[in-house]
C-alpha cells in the first residue's frame, strides 16, 4: 500500500475495476507508436453500431510537463497540460477543448501522508467550483466531493466517501446524488499468485427505493491471460477474457446476456491496444 488516503476519486476504485473496467459491447482499436525524440502517438477507432468514431492523441514530455493533444472525427481539439510535482505533491492540470470556449478548466491536486486534495475552476466568466478533499491514512479514509455552480448559486454535487483498506482487502461507503444514493463496495484478493479476487457492489436509491447489487471475480489463467465475469440482481451476466499477446499489447473479447431474457441474444465486443 502507497502512503496517504489519495484522492477521492480512488475511493471504491477496486472494486470499480473489477467489476466495470474494459467490458464493453463495442468494437475498438488503438496502436501507439513512438518517436527517437520521446514523442507518443496514439490512434483510436471505435464502432458504435453503424456508426464509427476516431481520434489522434499526441503526448509530448519535457521534464515535468507532459502535454496531451487529441483531434477527433469531430474536428474537435482536446488540450491537456499537466505539470507534475511543481512543489513536492502538487500537480497541476490545464485542460480546455476548441472551438467550446466554455470548456476550459484548471486542476490542482496535492498530495500528503495524511490528506489529498483535488480543486477544480472553470475558465468562464461564471465556472463551476469543485473541490474534493480526503484525510487519514492508507488504512481508513474520510472524503468529500462538491461542485458549486456560480452561476446559479447552487450545489451541482454533494457527495461523502469512507475507505478501509488492508493488505488484501478494500471496503468503501458512499452516498451521492445529495443523499439520493448511497453505495457501498467490496474487494478482496483471494489468491495473488494467480491475481485471483471478488467484489461486490450494492447501490441503494432513496427516492426509487430500488436496489442494484453487482457481483464479480477475475483470475489470471496465465502470466498473459486472464478472465473476469459478473452478474447483477437483474440478471444481467458479462464475461471478459483478456490476452497480452505481446509486451502492454491487449487483445480483449467481452460478452452480456440477459439471463431473464435470453431470447434478445447476447452482446459482444472487441478491442485491440498494439504497442510496438
Amino acid at each position: 500500500m502507497g502512503k496517504g488516503p489519495g484522492l477521492y476519486t480512488e475511493i471504491g476504485k477496486k472494486a470499480r475495476d473489477l467489476l466495470y473496467k474494459d467490458y464493453q459491447s463495442d468494437h475498438k482499436f488503438s496502436i501507439t507508436t513512438y518517436s527517437p525524440t520521446g514523442v507518443v502517438i496514439t490512434s483510436s477507432g471505435s464502432k458504435k453500431g453503424d456508426l464509427f468514431l476516431a481520434d489522434v492523441n499526441t503526448q509530448l514530455k519535457n521534464k515535468n510537463v507532459t502535454t496531451d493533444i487529441k483531434v477527433d472525427t469531430n474536428s474537435n481539439l482536446f488540450t491537456t497540460i499537466t505539470v507534475d510535482e511543481a512543489a513536492p505533491g502538487l500537480k497541476t492540470i490545464l485542460s480546455f477543448r476548441v472551438p467550446d470556449q466554455r470548456s476550459g478548466k484548471l486542476e490542482v491536486q496535492y498530495l500528503h501522508d495524511f490528506a489529498g486534495i483535488s480543486t477544480s475552476v472553470g475558465l468562464t466568466a461564471n465556472p463551476i467550483v469543485n473541490f474534493s478533499g480526503v484525510v487519514g491514512t492508507n488504512i481508513l479514509a474520510l472524503g468529500t466531493d462538491v461542485s458549486f455552480d456560480t452561476k446559479t448559486g447552487d450545489f451541482t454535487k454533494c457527495n461523502a466517501g469512507l475507505s478501509f483498506t488492508n493488505d488484501d482487502l478494500v471496503a468503501s461507503l458512499n452516498l451521492n446524488d445529495k443523499g439520493d444514493n448511497l453505495s457501498a463496495s467490496y474487494y478482496h484478493i483471494v489468491s495473488p499468485l494467480t491475481s485471483t479476487a471478488v467484489g461486490a457492489e450494492v447501490n441503494h436509491s432513496f427516492s426509487t427505493n430500488e436496489n442494484t447489487i453487482t457481483v464479480g471475480t477475475q483470475h489470471r489463467l496465465d502470466p498473459l491471460t486472464s478472465v473476469k465475469a459478473r452478474i447483477n440482481n437483474f440478471g444481467k451476466a458479462s464475461a471478459l477474457l483478456q490476452h497480452e499477446w505481446r509486451p502492454k499489447s491487449l487483445f480483449t473479447v467481452s460478452g452480456e446476456v440477459d439471463t431473464k431474457s435470453v431470447d434478445k441474444g447476447a452482446k459482444f465486443g472487441l478491442a485491440l491496444a498494439l504497442k510496438p
